[in-house]
């Protein structure tokens, strides 16, 4: 049986279910009890390599020892276990990220995560299908994660679980387009369930050579994310795509560390990152910022963090709204920090529909790097393929639009989609970057007063046409009752 036949078998089950309700209870169901098959799957690879390795699961809590055997526990036994010991015991575990970070991590992802399946044997039934997949095997590691994929991609019609994914299409582009290097530090804030993060592993392990680069991969990556559902999954996601132990996705809010208290370890090489649109933070959040930048806009205040914490020469990558670059008031005091502290090099504009349906707003990706003033700022306005009109679930943007844009990247001309714009034009315009296609086609509407004298023209035939077929209705009214 294939692994997405595995998976959707799982989640027929847990339709079941009559604790399990929704899609984003039957996905964080599964991503813990993938998480422990997963992390087992993986302590037999440490045990071959390390004599003396301890788990730091109990030994009755560890996955072969209560899952393994399909005729094992079932049934009120197993539901009780889990709920009584299993999560009491694993969300307690007192471990940290320098004492035991493997322990660390377990903890951090059952802190937050509930079992809400109901009925045991279904438990049992649910467990039994995930011992088909052995990820200890790497045919079956590298199917899963086109799977895991689709998991993620579900979360879109999850209602606002939907936050918590961005098109693959768009993180590979900007990943590529920022390419990050063996040695660099990458970090996404904001990292939901990794997908900026999955993107840079992949392309960094085309650029491994020696076990030492290996090493340094596993070292470089680092994501935070508030929310515990998504830190599971992109806990979850970081194994999957080999690294061992991913102790440095941390569960936090960014935003809630002042600005004072992060330190010269944590600047970064790299930080590509997707806030969510339209957030609002708690009061008392922007108090960790300068004054001049203080405000309870999530993404606003990303991009005043991003440019902290970039080393210099270092490189950034964040998708922002349209709000973003016309907004006044401390958006323009964010947007001229930006143009003094980096070279905003390109903007590239998307259409609508990119991340529908969590929004079908226009978005831009912002690329820039820290310690040199901007100078210019060249726009690429993404277009629709030929035969789509917007995107939507069954159309979703493909990498393969970004061709156009990869190609001109390193040999910028102006073109119908591409034009360049000076920094004493923009702070002309008060810091607007919302500037528009000069290329574009302008359309002529007509003189207005003509259109509206027309206009009133129309009105006034209308009217005439609704009196006399209400006349006629009458007469033909009168004319039967008579």
């Amino acid at each position: 049986m294939s692994i997405s036949t595995t998976i959707k078998t799982i989640q027929d089950i847990m339709r079941k279910d009559a604790g399990v309700d929704g899609d984003a209870q039957r996905i964080s169901q599964l991503v813990w009890m993938l998480f422990l098959k997963i992390f087992d799957d993986r302590e037999h690879e440490y045990e071959s390599i390390e004599k003396s390795y301890v788990s730091p699961i109990p030994e009755r809590l560890r996955w072969r020892n209560w899952a393994n055997d399909p005729k094992g526990i079932t049934g009120d036994e197993l539901l009780n276990f889990v709920n009584d010991d299993l999560f009491k015991t694993l969300k307690n575990l007192s471990f940290s990220a320098d004492s035991d970070p493997r322990g660390f991590v377990v903890h951090e992802v059952f802190e937050d995560s509930y079992n809400y399946m109901k009925n045991g044997t279904l438990i049992r039934q649910v467990v039994n299908k995930i011992n088909e997949i052995d990820f200890k095997v790497s045919k079956d590691r590298h199917p899963f994660g086109d799977v895991y994929e689709s998991i993620l991609k579900d979360l879109q019609s999850a209602g606002n679980a939907g936050e918590f994914y961005t098109p693959r299409a768009v993180t590979d582009f900007m990943v590529q387009m920022v390419n990050p290097k063996i040695g660099e530090k990458i970090l996404d804030p904001a990292c939901g369930t990794g997908g900026f993060l999955t993107s840079s592993i992949e392309l960094l392990k085309t650029k491994v050579e020696s076990d030492e680069d290996r090493q340094i991969l596993q070292k470089s990556i680092h994501g935070v994310e508030k929310k515990p559902f998504p830190h599971l999954l992109c806990v979850t996601n970081m194994m999957l795509h080999g690294i061992e132990v991913p102790s440095q996705i941390r569960r936090d809010n960014s935003l809630a560390i002042s600005l004072r208290d992060y330190k010269s370890a944590d600047k970064m090489d790299v930080i590509i990152t997707n806030p969510p649109f339209g957030g609002i933070e708690e009061n008392g959040i922007e108090t960790g910022f300068p004054r001049a930048y203080q405000t309870r806009e999530t993404a606003d205040l990303f991009l005043v963090l991003i440019i902290y914490l970039l080393k210099d020469n270092g490189r950034g990558a964040i998708v922002l709204p349209d709000g973003t670059l016309f907004g006044e008031g401390v958006k323009t005091r964010i947007k001229e920090k930006l143009l003094n502290d980096c070279n905003l090099h390109t903007i590239v504009r998307l259409p609508n529909g990119v991340f529908t349906p969590y929004t079908g707003i226009k978005t831009n990706l912002l690329f820039f790097t820290k310690g040199k003033p901007t100078k210019e700022v060249w726009y690429y306005e993404h277009p629709y393929p030929d035969d789509h009109k917007s995107y939507s679930k069954t159309k979703p943007i493909g990498i393969q639009e970004f061709e156009p844009e990869k190609a001109w990247w390193n040999k910028r001309e102006k073109n119908k989609f591409a034009w360049k714009v000076s920094i004493d034009d923009i702070k002309a315009n008060n810091y607007n970057l919302d500037i528009k296609n000069p290329h574009e086609e302008v359309i002529d509407h007509g003189d207005p007063e003509e259109l509206l004298e027309n206009y009133k023209v129309l009105l006034s035939e209308i009217s005439k046409i609704r009196t006399t077929l209400k006349n006629e209705l009458m007469y033909a009214l009168v004319g039967k009752k008579a």
